[in-house]
């Protein structure tokens, strides 16, 4: 079964305090922490101000690209549940997983089986694995048959281009889907009324 829905790239106090006190909370929300080309991005003095809030049944993503010292130092205090690691080694991703008491999604950019396969490597230093597009700051979509290689037991998500539109395709499907830019309007701000869409047509296919 489809097990829940991330919404990534949240900075602003309104659009986070609409996401946790929905009716159908998502399972995550994820921040962008050190990414500064993405307009997601945002300063550590906003950031401390949004995962302070009372964030109920929601996990709070760290969502830090290449991490230095400096920026994991920098927020290891704040209330974040995950930290979503791009281009981090699988010994590096240890490191930070047991210095920091964190949980880790690893997230891995896909083009290729090959990209897929690179799984193996996290699967046991992760507790989820997510397959997102080449993007990084701009939403790009893969061929989500590639990971029918992927086993169930295996704890993952996808992201990259996802529509409100495609829930029902992924219906049955034993992952959690991620979701930004498709939940956003014109200006590239987060659109409550797509959140809200989001939120009632995913638990509805949550089955």
């Amino acid at each position: 079964m489809l097990r829940g829905i991330k919404i990534c790239g949240v900075s602003d106090l309104e659009t986070l305090e609409y996401i946790v006190n929905h009716q159908f909370p998502p399972k995550f929300v994820g921040f962008i922490c050190n990414y500064k080309k993405s307009r997601r991005y945002v300063e550590y003095e906003k950031l401390k101000e949004l995962v302070n809030i009372k964030k109920r049944e929601t996990s709070f993503v760290a969502v830090l690209v290449d991490p230095d010292n400096e920026i994991l130092e920098e927020i290891k205090e704040l209330n974040f549940d995950f930290y979503q690691l791009y281009d981090v080694s699988p010994e590096k991703t240890k490191i930070i997983k047991e210095k920091y008491n964190v949980k880790v999604i690893t997230a891995l950019t896909i083009n290729s089986q090959k990209d897929v396969d690179i799984y193996k490597d996290y699967d046991e230093v992760s507790d989820l694995i997510l397959f997102d597009g080449k993007g990084y700051e701009k939403s790009i979509g893969f061929n989500h048959k590639l990971l029918n290689s992927v086993p169930d037991s295996v704890n993952k998500m996808i992201a990259g281009n996802i529509k409100i539109e495609d829930i029902p395709k992924l219906k049955g499907k034993n992952y959690y889907i991620d979701l930004s830019g498709s939940l956003e309007n014109e200006e590239g701000k987060k659109d409550l009324n797509k959140i809200n869409k989001l939120l009632n047509f995913a638990i509805k296919n949550e089955n």
